[in-house]
């Protein structure tokens, strides 16, 4: 997707950023409501991601702006005032999603995809049960098997498993795993994400000719045969 992030706090808008790159995704950052407004108005995005108090311009002001030029991008606030009335009224001017800080990056990813969807009019999947290759996850009974054989997984391998089934073929970070594994933010300095796709790796790949998680070195992991 082409996204752009309308944030004025540097360590925000660098973590939100990074971590839509590496998520595959091509993200224009901006730091003032002015620069917003024109890069809004200049270029075509998917959806727009805008801090409410910004310098320049207001993001109510911008998303006002946008709305009467008919500019129809969906658009998801950022957002630390986290009242009924304030998240109303971002609504209320033209903004599609409400997002208060601190938030969840997972649940961002999840918001934004969900307003992409929204208009390209896809749904979401609903399945129980998770089939990769001769790998299944029963997201029921939460259990994992591969060519017959059954595999004990312990509660954050089990997460790890699920996040890389619902993404086949497609490289996930660390920054998304340690945010849907452990729900915080990167730290470059951990290595828990190593630590865990390692256990996995030798639990799901072990004894098989075939091996199905891979090391995308310097970007992330990835399930897909080999």
């Amino acid at each position: 997707m082409n996204l752009l992030v309308v944030e004025d706090d540097d360590k925000i808008g660098a973590f939100v950023t990074r971590g839509l790159e590496q998520e595959g995704h091509h993200v224009d950052w901006v730091r003032s409501g002015n620069d917003g407004l024109s890069q809004a108005r200049a270029r075509s995005y998917d959806v727009l991601i805008l801090d409410r108090m910004l310098p320049g311009r207001d993001g109510l002001d911008i998303i006002r702006s946008l709305r009467a030029d008919r500019v129809s991008t969906p658009i998801l606030v950022l957002s630390a005032r986290s009242s009924v009335d304030d998240r109303v009224a971002g609504l209320q001017i033209g903004a599609d999603d409400y997002l208060t800080k601190p938030f969840s990056f997972a649940e961002l990813v999840a918001r934004v995809q969900a307003l992409a969807r929204r208009t390209s009019g896809s749904a979401a999947s609903t399945a129980t049960r998770l089939e990769f290759a001769d790998l299944s996850l029963d997201l029921l009974s939460r259990r994992a098997r591969r060519g017959g054989q059954t595999i004990d997984l312990q509660a954050k391998e089990f997460a790890l498993l699920e996040y890389l089934m619902r993404n086949p073929e497609r490289v996930l970070s660390k920054t998304m795993i340690l945010d849907r594994v452990w729900e915080y933010a990167f730290d470059p300095q951990t290595n828990v994400v190593d630590v865990l796709v390692s256990r996995l790796r030798t639990k799901i790949d072990r004894g098989f000719d075939a091996k199905l998680i891979h090391t995308i070195r310097g970007v992330g992991y990835v399930l897909r045969r080999s």
